[in-house]
């Protein structure tokens, strides 16, 4: 099966613990190198935020297990980049 390389969650979490303890503990996942995390919308009860993650072997089912321990939930999975290399989006004339 091909490793995962990237990944890029929508995830919901409470307003505890912040995106930064939960994307440290995310990076500190054994295949993972970095992670992004990006404030996308907030409310009173929740936060959605939006997280990229890349590394030579993601293991996607630990990213989610670390995710959850915190309480947190991932809403959709909104792009996956598996194989050798991340291939980079090409513009359509759709776009």
């Amino acid at each position: 099966m091909a490793t995962i390389r990237q990944l890029v969650l929508d995830v919901l979490k409470p307003h505890e613990p912040t995106m930064l303890s939960i994307a440290q503990e995310i990076a500190d996942t054994d295949g993972v190198d970095g992670v992004n995390a990006i404030l996308i919308e907030m409310d009173e009860e929740v936060r959605n935020i939006k997280f990229t993650v890349e590394g030579d072997d993601i293991d996607y089912d630990e990213v989610t297990a670390v995710i959850e321990d915190t309480g947190a939930t991932v809403h959709s999975v909104d792009q996956v980049a598996c194989g050798e290399r991340i291939v980079e989006d090409a513009p359509t004339p759709q776009d």
